[in-house]
């Protein structure tokens, strides 16, 4: 049975909860994939499927548009997998538990994935309904989206014929994209060897902090588990004698990490002093957190007196370096944007193993050249350790066009429904537009989308009546167009 079916509009939601059902985290997107595939040959639908997952689906103007621009309508079906402590759902297998909450659609202890299903849902949607008006339609839903716009970086699209793009990847009703950030991925590793010696094991998490989508959330100060964990362990380390065993925090780059956990050993006559420093440390970061992290908790585990292997004195020195000068946060404000974050990093992902001490960080700015020098930092400070540095994911910004068509259209439809002008908007978080506008010359893009909160955590939530506002917006454009 559904659990959605009371919902309007019902299409949208009947096929945002289909999506849900399939499993389609990043680098796991085979089967929404084809899934798209199916639906396209369904509908007898022109439809493309890459190599990559990517899939192109083109549905013809409506009677009366065969003269119209074709509108591209694009959106990525690969969502970001977070979820609570405790949480059994595997995301490689397992479709989310949706419910209602009032006027929010969440995901039972898991991330949602409206961020960007719905707009799978939307094109679904339209693509399903042929009583509607509109202009041929070219469907691109791209794969990779959350870990570095790897399916739009090489996607084919040169089948498609129009010039207009509306990108459906935005979080926040009512305001209109024009431009975004670059950015990379940036994952440092660095050599580590071990020692064995015999003491007292304490399991040392840092958990319950609010997170969030490290492009959109970055400026609300919210703790980097894995930076502040790092922290924690300088702090020890200054005042006694430590060893540290294992430290791992974050999945991935793009999202501020909520939970770092780390094993250190000490002599067990040092317990009573382990106490009492992290006692202070946490008070400390309680009080620096009160109002970003109020949940913000330390939780120290005894794991017995014993063998271990610990990171030799050098190597040891490396990663607390490492972690308490890496750059973190916002670097940079826009000067020419009043409140947009220009450039950022993310230290999302941290893993020890038995070899590599190894760090993915998500980095974004509007300026490439400020993108570069914090890549050439992440380089400098890691070769300094004796480490190297891979890039990922690198694009493009994307750029305002101060001549834009899709603008004007715009801005006439929502005066019409709402009765005031849409405000156009720079956002700092990454989009495929810039990718896409590199693909297509001359390329006039906007991105919006429905209100959806707490992306790319447990927490996440989309607004049911904000979905209908922004679909029957999109229907009003679409028809427009003519």
């Amino acid at each position: 049975m559904s659990k959605l079916k009371n919902l309007q509009p019902e299409n949208v939601f009947r096929y945002f909860e289909e999506i849900s059902q399939i499993p389609h985290g990043s680098y796991n997107t085979k089967a929404i994939s084809d899934y798209l595939v199916n639906f396209a040959k369904e509908h007898n639908l022109e439809h493309y499927q890459d190599e990559l997952n990517n899939v192109v689906m083109i549905k013809e103007a409506s009677a009366g548009y065969e003269n119209a621009e074709p509108v591209i309508i694009q959106g990525h079906m690969d969502m970001v997998c977070e979820k609570e402590e405790g949480s059994e759902i595997d995301f490689e297998k397992d479709g989310l538990d949706l419910y209602v909450d009032g006027d929010f659609l969440r995901a039972r202890g898991t991330t949602l994935g409206g961020d960007d299903g719905i707009a799978v849902a939307y094109a679904l949607a339209i693509l399903d309904d042929d009583s509607l008006p509109h202009p041929r339609l070219e469907i691109v839903i791209t794969t990779d989206e959350e870990v570095g716009l790897l399916g739009a970086k090489d996607i084919d699209l040169s089948m498609l014929k129009g010039h207009i793009l509306l990108n459906l990847d935005s979080e926040e009703e009512g305001h209109f994209l024009t431009s975004c950030a670059g950015g990379l991925s940036a994952q440092a590793r660095i050599p580590v060897i071990y020692q064995t010696v015999e003491g007292l094991g304490l399991s040392i998490q840092l958990h319950q902090l609010e997170g969030g989508h490290s492009g959109i959330e970055i400026d609300k100060e919210h703790a980097n588990s894995n930076i502040e964990m790092g922290r924690i362990l300088k702090y020890l380390e200054d005042r006694m004698d430590i060893g540290i065993c294992t430290f791992e925090g974050g999945l991935k780059d793009n999202a501020i990490p909520r939970d770092t956990i780390s094993t250190i050993v000490i002599s067990a006559a040092d317990k009573s002093a382990f106490d009492g420093y992290i006692t202070e440390i946490t008070e400390i970061l309680k009080k620096e957190y009160a109002v970003a992290d109020p949940k913000l908790t330390v939780t120290v585990t005894e794991l017995g007196e014993k063998a271990y292997n610990i990171l030799s004195p050098s190597s040891q020195q490396k990663v607390l370096f490492y972690l308490r000068n890496v750059p973190n946060g916002v670097t940079h404000m826009s000067t020419n944007i009043k409140g947009l974050v220009e450039t950022s990093l993310n230290a999302g992902i941290v893993k020890l193993d038995s070899e590599v001490f190894f760090v993915s960080t998500s980095v974004r700015s509007s300026v490439s050249s400020r993108k570069e020098d914090l890549k050439e930092k992440l380089i400098y400070l890691t070769e300094f350790l004796g480490g190297e540095v891979a890039v990922e994911g690198d694009y493009s910004a994307w750029e305002y066009c101060a001549d834009s068509t899709v603008r004007g259209q715009i801005a006439e439809v929502y005066k019409n429904l709402y009765g005031e002008e849409p405000p156009f908007e720079a956002v700092h978080a990454g989009l495929e537009c810039g990718m896409l506008a590199d693909k297509i010359p001359g390329l006039d893009a906007v991105s919006f989308g429905p209100d959806i909160h707490d992306v790319h955590t447990p927490k996440e939530h989309l607004s049911i009546s904000s979905t209908e506002r922004v679909y029957n917006f999109l229907l009003a454009l679409l028809k427009s167009m003519k």
